[in-house]
């Protein structure tokens, strides 16, 4: 007995007499080469289906897509609010040098530099009170040496790079001495005094960027003759709160309030002025 064949259907693959794709197996219903015709007819394309509905394309001159903008804002860690509430943010991690010099408490410094870790800098903390320091440095990567400390000289090339900025913060007091590491690309420095000394007005007038929280009459008076602070600046330094500080350089000048997140107070304390 004859093996059983199927009919030629002639669809391409389903049928004896037809070449078509390999290893289809015979024996699909055929279909109706002319099927029955129910309503207005709708054209197909091939592979993709029903046509969409037919819309008025949009279109602009050259002219009018210059206009298209896309509003953004600036990237960085965050120092708190400005008086408009808007957030005041620093650019810490950058391909330029950054010098910051702020005349502070430890409060404020390690708040930054939680922060600073938070996205994604490797901190450097170069202290002669490293008791201050080493509990916020212990919780701050969860595990990770995200935050370390270091001895005064003795805090070794951090290799930073744009994958990895670096920040170097320097508590050592009223003349801090000078070190081997300085700005570079994606490696900034902070340096924090904890009141005026003699050796101030030379680091804030070379600093890029001077944060001042508050301080005596006497000092207002020094930050503002090398800051080119108006009046009204040199008189509210002395009575600013103790997580409100003013942010500045030569030309700009800006009120910021830090207000810490729950577990930045849990770690660190409420904001206070002096350690």
């Amino acid at each position: 007995m004859s093996a059983p064949t199927a009919p030629a259907t002639g669809r391409p693959g389903f049928g004896s007499s037809t070449p078509g794709f390999p290893g289809q197996r015979p024996g699909h219903l055929p279909r109706n080469p002319e099927p029955a015709r129910h309503g207005p007819q709708r054209r197909m394309r091939a592979a993709f289906g029903l046509l969409g509905p037919r819309r008025e394309r949009h279109l602009v001159d050259a002219d009018v897509l210059a206009q298209l903008t896309l509003p953004m804002g600036d990237d960085g860690l965050v120092l708190g609010i400005d008086p408009d509430n808007q957030p005041a943010v620093l650019g810490l991690c950058r391909p330029t040098r950054l010098d910051v010099v702020l005349v502070g408490g430890t409060w404020i410094a390690q708040v930054i530099a939680l922060r600073a870790a938070a996205i994604g800098a490797r901190v450097a903390v170069e202290t002669a009170r490293p008791q201050l320091w080493s509990p916020m440095a212990q919780a701050a990567g969860g595990g990770q040496q995200c935050v370390t400390v270091h001895q005064v000289g003795r805090i070794a090339p951090q290799g930073p790079s744009p994958a990895s900025p670096v920040l170097i913060i320097r508590d050592l007091g009223i003349r801090p001495p000078r070190s081997r590491l300085t700005t570079a690309p994606w490696q900034s420095v902070l340096t924090l005094l904890p009141y005026l000394g003699p050796t101030a007005p030379r680091l804030l007038s070379t600093a890029d960027v001077v944060g001042v929280q508050r301080i005596s009459p006497q000092e207002a008076d020094i930050v503002g003759k090398v800051m080119r602070l108006g009046r009204d600046d040199i008189v509210s330094l002395p009575s600013l709160s103790d997580n409100v500080a003013l942010w500045c350089t030569q030309k700009h000048r800006q009120y910021v309030m830090t207000q810490p997140t729950d577990a930045e107070t849990g770690l660190l304390g409420a904001p206070r002025r002096m350690d």
